[in-house]
């Protein structure tokens, strides 16, 4: 297996399952550090002790503003560096626009854009010293939008929007720092799970060996932001990488 993080150090917010999880797998497995972020103290507890001495965890609300700023701190204290930074965390709610009410909308606004926003912010101080990496996990709502989620497509769109303002920021001010974002569809996680009734979805559903008849695994969709964080990716800065098993494309 090739060792693309070998000796750096990444950052995965919601990192306690699901795709973030998936990321810090890919990252230990070729020689990196990981620091997992996400409000699941026990969560973190468990995937720390699965990953091993490669893995450190950090409890705090990624939508906290001092919260990225503790771990900041933390991250250069114990590393002295940070190499990659992959926004994953995030919320699902449905409702159409007539049916969200604005509680419903800021929320999914906090949680979901500005994370990112305050992640992007506080992390870049890092990141440009050596030069690194940014992820972030939009959605193919925000691409194609989503009837019955308006709030959830919205703030995914804003995602979309502000990494190609730091891909160009980043570029102009001559930082060797890329800003990419992922869009999924359809990826089997406990987030996803939980919007299906018991039962609506077949337990082969995700492991049936046709890809463009199944739902995603989070390794499909972290086997993309794991190649965009490393220098695999060194020429790619601004892109929407969508990974759907063509899902996008047949509903147009």
């Amino acid at each position: 297996m090739s060792q693309r993080f070998e000796g750096k150090v990444t950052l995965v917010t919601g990192g306690a399952s699901g795709i973030g999880l998936a990321v810090a797998r890919g990252v230990v497995e070729e020689g990196g550090w990981v620091v997992l972020a996400d409000l699941d103290a026990e969560g973190v507890e468990k995937a720390q002790a699965e990953l091993g001495p490669q893995a450190s965890g950090m409890v705090f609300d990624v939508a906290d503003e001092q919260g990225w700023r503790d771990a900041m701190a933390c991250v250069e204290s114990r590393h002295g560096r940070l190499d990659a930074l992959i926004n994953n965390a995030g919320v699902l709610a449905e409702g159409s626009i007539e049916e969200t009410d604005l509680a419903t909308w800021q929320r999914l606004m906090r949680i979901n854009a500005d994370s990112v926003f305050l992640g992007c912010h506080h992390a870049l101080p890092l990141l440009k010293r050596q030069g690194g990496a940014i992820v972030n996990l939009s959605s193919i709502a925000a691409i194609g939008g989503k009837e019955d989620y308006a709030a959830y497509s919205a703030s995914k769109g804003a995602i979309a929007a502000l990494t190609r303002s730091i891909a160009s920021h980043c570029r102009r001010e001559r930082y060797r720092v890329r800003c990419n974002s992922v869009h999924p569809d359809g990826v089997m996680t406990p987030m996803t799970a939980a919007t299906y009734p018991a039962g609506v979805v077949p337990a082969d559903y995700t492991i049936r060996q046709d890809p463009m008849h199944r739902l995603c695994l989070p390794e499909d969709v972290a086997s993309g932001i794991l190649f965009l964080a490393s220098d695999d990716a060194q020429a790619i800065n601004g892109i929407e990488l969508r990974i759907d098993s063509g899902q996008f494309v047949m509903s147009i």
